[in-house]
């Protein structure tokens, strides 16, 4: 990860709103985050403006976002960030970015769910509504909502990278949870929309529960086993069968193994990209190590799913 670009400062923001969307001028400007991809700033109490800051993917991300996005959000039961302007590249910025909504709320790699059994209920109740099937037009997904085998590969370079620096205790009950999942039926029905990217920073919490969802640039159509795997990254132990028991239409057992193995292999992720914010390497995020590492003893403690029944919607 690299950012090259022009340093993105409060002056900037307020020149290029200013510029492009006038009526929005006289608004304070505050910086809100630096994520993977992209720098968020307040704008007054309601709004942020999104700026791409990483990768040169980062600009077909907005764009993505900014053409679905606005059509799904009314259904969502969670605040999203609505995008509701669109910046055009410029002189003064050569990439195109957003302005949206601002959702309220803290992170939840840095204010984990306490309340486990509304987040289940509420993070259920998230997907079911988002889980519809996709328009043909839609952005596939490929490396996320499709086949689990295609990781296998990366998979077990993860294991690999994680037990050669002692950040995993069993290697071996990581293989066998992936050796389950990827051996499960593969997704057959319609290609799902799906958030593809849940984890604890791209989901906030607002007094120990959900409070809302953020970062929607993996928009895709595909198998929702990938964000069935968020119960395990997001929720405390002992509740994802509540989730389960809630979401609909009913994960059957062979959806629940590999949303099981795309949870497993986020956690290794997780581990690695913590270690590395841990020793101050670029791309490190040493507050996902944490979630990381306890949804992976969840996944180690629960049996597979194989017994389960699809109950009817």
């Amino acid at each position: 990860m690299t950012h090259d670009g022009p340093d993105i400062t409060s002056d900037l923001v307020r020149a290029l709103v200013r510029d492009q969307h006038p009526d929005l001028a006289d608004r304070p400007v505050r910086l809100g985050a630096r994520g993977w991809d992209n720098q968020v700033w307040r704008l007054g109490d309601d709004l942020a403006v999104r700026l791409p800051w990483a990768t040169e993917a980062a600009d077909d991300l907005l764009r993505k976002e900014h053409a679905w996005l606005p059509s799904l959000a009314p259904r969502l039961p969670l605040p999203v960030p609505v995008p509701l302007r669109f910046g055009e590249p410029s002189a003064r910025f050569a990439r195109p970015w957003l302005i949206t909504t601002w959702v309220p709320g803290t992170p939840a790699d840095q204010a984990p769910v306490t309340r486990g059994a509304e987040a289940a209920t509420a993070l259920a109740a998230f997907l079911t509504a988002l889980h519809q099937p996709a328009p043909p037009d839609a952005p596939i997904g490929s490396d996320r909502g499709g086949p689990l085998a295609d990781r296998a590969e990366a998979f077990a370079g993860g294991v690999a990278a994680t037990a050669e620096r002692g950040l995993i205790p069993d290697p071996d009950a990581v293989l066998a949870v992936w050796h389950d999942a990827v051996t499960a039926p593969t997704w057959t029905g319609p290609p799902i929309w799906i958030h593809a990217d849940m984890h604890p920073a791209n989901v906030v919490t607002v007094d120990g529960t959900l409070g809302g969802v953020i970062d929607f640039g993996a928009l895709c159509a595909g198998d929702p086993a990938y964000d069935l795997s968020a119960a395990w990254l997001l929720l405390p132990d002992d509740t994802a069968d509540r989730f389960y028991a809630a979401y609909r239409p009913t994960a059957d057992a062979a959806t629940r193994r590999r949303a099981r193995g795309w949870a497993m292999a986020r956690a290794l992720s997780g581990i690695l990209i913590g270690d590395a914010g841990r020793q101050g390497r670029p791309g490190g995020k040493e507050s996902w190590a944490a979630p990381a590492h306890a949804a992976l003893q969840r996944l180690i403690a629960t049996d597979s799913p194989r017994s389960a029944t699809a109950r009817p919607h």
